[in-house]
């Protein structure tokens, strides 16, 4: 079993919560809840894994507060 690092924001417009794994073309998705958001980002990487392992083109790092 391998780890991915998501990346997890919230439409203002829609409501719904969004996420994406960075550089893993194709994995990303949404959902009502945190629940749904992780359970259909899972089920799009398993599929998206179907076609073997990618080469993640970034690596997350983290974030930072930049004060203006």
């Amino acid at each position: 079993m391998k780890n991915y690092t998501a990346i997890l924001e919230k439409d203002s417009d829609t409501g719904l919560y969004v996420g994406y794994v960075p550089g893993f073309p194709g994995a990303h998705s949404q959902g009502e809840s945190l629940d749904e958001l992780q359970k259909n980002l899972r089920e799009v990487i398993e599929m998206l894994l179907e076609d073997g392992e990618p080469k993640l083109e970034t690596e997350f790092i983290g974030t930072q507060t930049i004060a203006v």
